[in-house]
């Protein structure tokens, strides 16, 4: 199952740093699949599109059941475009074989498990071969190198580690890509900003909102954040919006750039945005094979409809997912800084995010927009959901920056209701509160409290 595209040798530790950020990327340290034309990259996708599939079929029973019912074979794929006649995979699907029951190799050829936190439910639980582990280090090193991250240069991960995909993905990836790993892991938020000054890492990777913790507790101990030594950010494991991205960069004085993946999937590394463009992120469809559908009627969509992104892994061994729907809402575009891989825009909305207030849709990146934008206020905030004898109400809890006078809370919480009103469509509450009086994050945030079932 493993492709014969494989990356380049990490140079060794005594190979120069490259200080020049924002640049292209040298083609000594492009790999095989980042040299392939987008004719020969889909030759090549699908010979292992057919291999997966059969390897699916043969090794997993619910597989071999739904492409049954589906009146599909793994010999019917012929085309890339024949893979639409194949029957789709859920988190429900992973949730009712838990825990084992998706792998297709016996339990003595897995080498680690991950699952996600299973708050909803069951987790969906995750394996992964030897080669798998080696093809994840290799997907997250190519997506280092993208951000701009060279060998020598030293990395502060404040991703979670355990069962979370995130922490060891990346510290795995980064080790693969010749850097230094700073294992920080999530928590401890005084801690790691004297870790960042003391040890001084070029690069973090983090949640988009643990930063922002990051940078209250750079400000509060009295530290500019623009003297540190970081000069880029890889942010993943949540949506985030431009505004975001643009609030980090003038604050900290450094790259923010978007890294994609889920459990399901791999865990991070399935797609980059590069340093240079930061237009998007080039999923490696060498491994991850993408579509967009309409999350109502299942249909394929034509590349630049939005829509919702779907996955089959071209390589995985443990196990092999095929039309994974993430419920991330994009849409595709064609490659620029890597032409041979297609980009997703960034993804800043799940349909199992949309908050539906008196029959409108709502997403909370449109609230984040807003928020960001509007002055005196801090790039934190809550949405909570209420009735009211029979509607449904909406308050949005934002904190106040340091310093904003009470004039200018007023002034915020009026313009954040326009705001709300004229770019979506609601009428909400908004409540201006001190500074630091909200629950910061140490993980993947969780941005709205939903009391109508109470």
């Amino acid at each position: 199952m493993s492709s014969d595209l494989t990356a380049p040798a990490a140079p060794p530790a005594s190979a120069p740093v490259s200080p020049r950020l924002g640049e292209p990327l040298p083609d000594r340290l492009l790999d095989a699949a980042e040299r392939l034309t987008r004719e020969e990259l889909r030759e090549h996708q699908l010979g292992l599109l057919q291999a997966t599939l059969r390897h699916a079929y043969d090794n997993v029973e619910l597989y071999r059941r739904k492409f049954d019912e589906a009146g599909v074979k793994p010999g019917d794929c012929h085309t890339l475009e024949d893979l639409a006649r194949f029957p789709f995979t859920t988190k429900a699907d992973l949730r009712d074989t838990y825990p084992f029951g998706m792998f297709a190799v016996p339990m003595d050829q897995v080498r680690r498990v991950h699952a996600s936190s299973g708050t909803t439910g069951r987790p969906t639980v995750v394996g992964y071969t030897e080669n798998d582990i080696s093809m994840w280090a290799d997907v997250v090193a190519r997506s280092i190198r993208a951000a701009g991250g060279r060998p020598g240069h030293k990395i502060h991960v404040s991703y979670g580690y355990g069962l979370f995909t995130g922490g060891l993905g990346a510290h795995y990836g980064a080790e693969r890509a010749g850097c230094t790993v700073i294992p920080a892991s999530g928590g401890m938020t005084a801690r790691q900003v004297q870790i960042i000054q003391d040890f001084k890492p070029e690069i973090i990777m983090v949640t988009p909102s643990y930063m922002l913790t990051l940078l209250d507790e750079f400000e509060r101990q009295g530290i500019d954040p623009r003297t540190s030594s970081l000069k880029v950010g890889i942010f993943g494991a949540e949506p985030w919006t431009e505004e975001m991205r643009r609030e980090i960069e003038e604050r900290m004085d450094i790259h923010a750039v978007d890294i994609y993946g889920l459990s399901e999937v791999i865990g991070p590394g399935v797609a980059q945005e590069c340093v240079e463009t930061k237009d998007g992120l080039h999923v490696w469809e060498d491994h991850f094979y993408p579509e967009v559908v309409d999350p109502l009627t299942d249909e394929v969509l034509p590349d630049g409809d939005n829509g919702e992104l779907v996955f089959t892994s071209l390589t995985k061994e443990a196990l092999p997912i095929i039309r994974y729907r993430t419920r991330d809402l994009t849409r595709l575009l064609p490659g620029t800084a890597r032409p041979a891989f297609r980009r997703i825009e960034k993804i800043t909305g799940r349909c199992d995010d949309m908050i539906i207030l008196r029959g409108v849709n709502v997403f909370p990146s449109q609230i984040e927009e807003i928020i960001l934008r509007t002055p005196a206020v801090a790039p934190h905030f809550t949405i909570q959901l209420s009735r009211r004898g029979r509607m449904d109400h909406m308050t949005v809890r934002a904190e106040a920056r340091p310093g904003a006078t009470p004039e200018q809370r007023d002034a915020a919480a009026a313009a954040i209701g326009k705001g709300v009103k004229d770019g979506v469509g609601v009428t909400v509450a908004v409540e201006i509160v001190d500074p630091e009086t909200l629950e910061r994050s140490v993980g993947k945030i969780r941005r709205v409290k939903d009391l109508r079932g109470q």
